[in-house]
C-alpha cells in the first residue's frame, strides 16, 4: 500500500508535516514532498510494479499531475491503446492514468479502470482538481478542508489530515470528485440487470470470474504471499493461486496459543495444496499490547473491526519482520455478497439482497478497512480477488432467490462453483467457518472483554450515552474501544456510520454482540 497526501492550498508547516509523517508506514521505499503551483504533493511509495525510481510519484506530463495508490489490472490493454501518443517513462501501472485522462476525460476514465485505486489528479491547463476511488473502496482515501484557507485536501488515511483540516470524512467509494462535486460513476451494489440462471450456470460463471480475479492479482514485481484462515474464502483464493503457480505459494495463518480454530483447518488446506505454510501464535499479552496501536491504525471504534484486526495485524507484523513479502492476497468481500450466518434469518430474498447491497456499500468502513490498515501498518499491500469488479457485478446480479440459503448450507453457490474439481476437498469446501475474530481462538475475545471488565463499571456504560451521544457504546468492551479512539481522534466518530451488527430487525438477530457465536444457528461453525 502506498500513502499520499495532497492539499490544494496552504504550506508545509508543522501541522502538514505531522500529517505527512503519520502515514510513512504505508510506503517506506521512497518519500516525496513538494510544493507545486497546483498544490502540495506528498507520497510514500511501497514499490510493487517497476521497482526502479522511474515508478516514483507524483507523475507529471503536459500540465497534468497525478498521485495514485492502486493497482490497475487492465494496465497492459490500456497502455497498448495509448503508447502511440504518450511516451511512457516507467513500468508502473499507475502511469497509464495520465494519458488515459488526457484521451477520454475523467468520467470515461473511471469507468474504464479495472483496478483497486485511490487517486488525485490536477490539470493545470484547466485548473481542475480531480480525485477518485474504486467502487468497493479497497484503497482508502479521506478528504477535508484546510482550516485556514478552506481549500480541499485528500489523503490515504484520516490521520494525515486531522492536524490541519476540518470536516475530515471518508471519500465515498465508486465516486470521483470534480470542482467541488462528488459524482457517482459506479454503485456496484446496485446491479444493472438481474439474471436468473440455473445453479449450474451460476456456479460455472462464478468459478470463471473468481479464477480470473485471482490470476490477474498474481502479477507483481515484488514477492507476494497469502493469508489463509482455513475457511472457504481464503482457501479458494489460495487453491486457485497454487494451481497457477510453478512453485509452492507462501501461506500464513494466525491463532491464539489456546483454542485456535483456524490454525487446524489452515494447516489442512496448506497440506492439501502443498504450500509453504507458516503459523503465527499470539498470546493474551500480544493481544492487549497491540490494542491501542491497532485502533490508531484502523481509525475506528467498531467492535467487530477491532476484534478481527488484532490477529490480522499480528500475522502481518510477523510477515513484515520475517520475510521479504510486500503483497498479500486475502479473502475479504465474499461474506457481504453471499451471506453471513445471520443472513440465514433473512425474511425474504428481497431482504437478503437489500442487506447485501447495504453491506457492499459499507465495506469500506469495516472488513475492507481492516484489511487495508492491518497490512498497510506493516508496509504490505492487500489484493482482494472477491472485490474484482466483474466478479462483484455478476454476483450481485444473481436472482436473490438463488443466493438465499435454501440449501441448508451457507454460501452454497460459491461452494458449488468449485465442487469436485480438485481445488479443495469437500471436507474443506463445505465446512462452516467461524467468524475470524472467533476462529483465531475464542479466548482472544474473552481476554478483551475481561480487560474491559477490569477497567469499567456498569455505571460507566450507563453514562456513555451522555459522553458519546453518537454511536453510543453499549458494553464495557465497546466503551474501551471508543475511549481509545477518542484519545487519538477526538470528536471524529462520524467517520464510521454505526456498529457492524446483524440486522436487528430480523427474527433471531436482535443480539448485543456482533460475534456469530451468539446466534442460534451457529451450530458447528468453526469447531
Amino acid at each position: 500500500m502506498c500513502g499520499f497526501i495532497f492539499s490544494s492550498s496552504g504550506s508545509i508547516d508543522d501541522a502538514f508535516k505531522r500529517g505527512y509523517d503519520n502515514i510513512f508506514h504505508r510506503g517506506p521505499d521512497n518519500q516525496s514532498l513538494t510544493i507545486e503551483p497546483t498544490g502540495i504533493w506528498g507520497f510514500h511509495r511501497l514499490s510493487i510494479m517497476d521497482l526502479t525510481n522511474n515508478g516514483n510519484q507524483p507523475f507529471k506530463h503536459n500540465g497534468v499531475e497525478l498521485i495514485c495508490n492502486g493497482e490497475v489490472y487492465n494496465y497492459a490493454e490500456l497502455k497498448a491503446m495509448l503508447e502511440s501518443t504518450y511516451p511512457f517513462h516507467s513500468g508502473s501501472d499507475c502511469e497509464v492514468l495520465i494519458p488515459l485522462y488526457q484521451r477520454v476525460g475523467i468520467d470515461v476514465m473511471m469507468k474504464m479502470l479495472d483496478a483497486e485505486f485511490a487517486l488525485v489528479l490536477v490539470d493545470s491547463n484547466t485548473g481542475e482538481i480531480f480525485a477518485g476511488r474504486d467502487p468497493i473502496g479497497i484503497r482508502p482515501m479521506f478528504y477535508g478542508y484546510h482550516q485556514q484557507t478552506g481549500g480541499i485536501a485528500f489523503a490515504s488515511e484520516a490521520k494525515a489530515l486531522v492536524s490541519f483540516c476540518r470536516d475530515v470524512m471518508p471519500f465515498p467509494p465508486g465516486h470521483y470528485y470534480r470542482n467541488g462535486e462528488f459524482v457517482c460513476y459506479n454503485d456496484i451494489a446496485d446491479p444493472k440487470v438481474m439474471v436468473d440462471h440455473d445453479v449450474d450456470t451460476i456456479a460455472k460463471n462464478l468459478h470463471e470470474k473468481l479464477e480470473t480475479a485471482v490470476i490477474k492479482r498474481l502479477n507483481a514485481d515484488a514477492p507476494l504471499g497469502f493469508l489463509l484462515s482455513g475457511g472457504l474464502d481464503s482457501s479458494l483464493v489460495c487453491s486457485i493461486a497454487q494451481k497457477h503457480s510453478a512453485k509452492p505459494i507462501k501461506t500464513f495463518a494466525v491463532g491464539m496459543e489456546t483454542d485456535p480454530i483456524d490454525l487446524k483447518y489452515a494447516k489442512e488446506v496448506a497440506d492439501f495444496l502443498g504450500t509453504e505454510h507458516t503459523e503465527v501464535i499470539m498470546t493474551k499479552e500480544d493481544v492487549l499490547a497491540a490494542l491501542e496501536n491497532v485502533i490508531w491504525h484502523l481509525e475506528t471504534w467498531d467492535i467487530t473491526t477491532i476484534r478481527a484486526s488484532i490477529g490480522m495485524y499480528l500475522v502481518c507484523k510477523h510477515i513484515r519482520e520475517n520475510t521479504d513479502l510486500k503483497v498479500l492476497l486475502t479473502g475479504e468481500v465474499s461474506d457481504e455478497i453471499f451471506g453471513y450466518k445471520y443472513t440465514d434469518f433473512a425474511p425474504s430474498p428481497a431482504a437478503f439482497q437489500a442487506e447485501a447491497q447495504k453491506r457492499i456499500r459499507e465495506l469500506y468502513m469495516y472488513d475492507v478497512l481492516r484489511a487495508d490498515r492491518c497490512l498497510a501498518a506493516n508496509s504490505l499491500e492487500a489484493r482482494v480477488p472477491f472485490a474484482d469488479t466483474d466478479f462483484v457485478d455478476y454476483a450481485m446480479s444473481i436472482n436473490p432467490e438463488r443466493k438465499i440459503n435454501i440449501y441448508n448450507k451457507g454460501k452454497y453457490l460459491l461452494r458449488k462453483a468449485f465442487e469436485g474439481q480438485g481445488y479443495l476437498p469437500d471436507s474443506i469446501l463445505y465446512r462452516e467457518k467461524a467468524a475470524f475474530s472467533d476462529a483465531v481462538g475464542h479466548s482472544m475475545v474473552d481476554h478483551l472483554k475481561a480487560f474491559a471488565e477490569s477497567r469499567y463499571s456498569n455505571e460507566d456504560v450507563e453514562n456513555a450515552r451522555h459522553k458519546y451521544p453518537y454511536a453510543t457504546p453499549f458494553t464495557k468492551e465497546s466503551l474501551l474501544y471508543r475511549d481509545i479512539f477518542e484519545q487519538f481522534y477526538p470528536n471524529q466518530a462520524a467517520w464510521i456510520k454505526d456498529f457492524w451488527m446483524p440486522n436487528k430487525a430480523w427474527e433471531g438477530c436482535n443480539v448485543n454482540d456482533p460475534s456469530a457465536r451468539v446466534l442460534g444457528n451457529y451450530g458447528d461453525s468453526g469447531k
